[in-house]
């Protein structure tokens, strides 16, 4: 059959139309399952944080990826530069959700001295705490992505007897050319990071012997012991490991609980309460082991937080 103008305009329009349909969203990773739970938020629309380092980028990717697969359009706001950021663009709108750590709620944005030392009582009073703030709180995933301080293998001197944060206080004291500390910049500041460390454990490193790096460095920098022989670190990075680093034990108990949770804006919440049943399943399978590799899977492996996203979410079944 011969195509007129009109008609061939029609069919190469139609194709387009199909081909640009098949390749998804362009902004952050879509999903072509359906969740597993069923919930439907077809038509619903909303924009999702993180902020900037491996584990926020790969739990932003999970709820993109989730909220897709019930239907729902999503805008990427992954990627905010520090804690503040993201929750300032939760309080003022910008952004529906992020996954936020029950310890930096309540110590950082709540102003409390310190955590509560025990997990489910800390987020019980944060989520009544955040409710005046616009803040709602959706139940805590078991994992603890507490601060941490990590020491490398092996040095062949005196820093090889640190086991605890104790031991490190007196390290410093006694032999403070040792006592040399790699720390992100956020962590050197928070009450919940150095400060508060050395006020509780009676001790401070000497000016000269602490180095402001990127969060991500501080794994390689104390590995290789040229800079600090210590350093600031996430309990569920990956690294940790794979730079056959030790964790320090705090045993003043100092660092709060750091429990990830998905923290949506109250309005949002009330309009589609259907989400704490979507999120579920997610934030069941967050584990210290499953974060662990998830994290691992991109800063060691080199893979994107997108595709580990999408496997967790396959591999876990939630999105099918």
């Amino acid at each position: 059959m011969r195509l007129t103008p009109t008609r061939l305009l029609t069919v190469l329009l139609a194709a387009l139309a199909l081909t640009v349909a098949g390749c998804g969203d362009d902004d952050g990773g879509g999903s072509g399952g359906t969740v597993a739970s069923g919930v439907d938020l077809s038509g619903a629309s909303f924009t999702v944080g993180s902020k900037e380092f491996t584990e926020q980028l790969i739990l932003g990717q999970i709820t993109m990826q989730v909220l897709r697969a019930a239907g729902a359009d999503v805008r990427d706001q992954t990627g905010l530069e520090g804690s503040l950021a993201a929750r300032r663009a939760l309080t003022s709108g910008e952004i529906d959700m992020y996954w936020e750590y029950t310890g930096t709620a309540w110590v950082t944005y709540l102003d409390n001295e310190e955590g509560i030392p025990d997990a489910q009582q800390q987020a019980e009073e944060l989520a009544e705490a955040d409710r005046g703030n616009g803040v709602a709180w959706l139940p805590i995933a078991e994992a603890n992505n507490t601060y941490a301080f990590a020491v490398r293998s092996d040095t062949g001197t005196e820093v090889d007897q640190v086991e605890t944060l104790s031991d490190l206080a007196e390290l410093a004291k006694s032999n403070p050319e040792l006592a040399t500390l790699c720390v992100g910049e956020e962590f050197s500041t928070r009450p919940d990071g150095l400060p508060g460390v050395e006020e509780t454990y009676g001790f401070q490193f000497p000016n000269d012997q602490v180095s402001l790096v990127g969060d991500a460095v501080v794994y390689d920098q104390v590995a290789r012991g040229d800079r600090c022989n210590f350093g600031s670190v996430f309990a569920t990075d990956g690294r940790i490991a794979a730079n056959e680093l030790r964790v320090l034990e705090d045993d003043k108990a100092f660092f709060p609980f750091f429990n990830p949770a998905l923290t949506v804006r109250a309005d949002v919440l009330e309009e589609h309460p259907q989400l704490e049943e979507l999120f579920a399943p997610v934030t069941e399978a967050l584990t210290d082991e499953v974060l662990i590799d998830l994290n691992a899977k991109v800063d060691v492996e080199g893979q994107t937080p997108q595709d580990v996203a999408a496997e967790f979410l396959a591999d876990q079944g939630i999105v099918t």
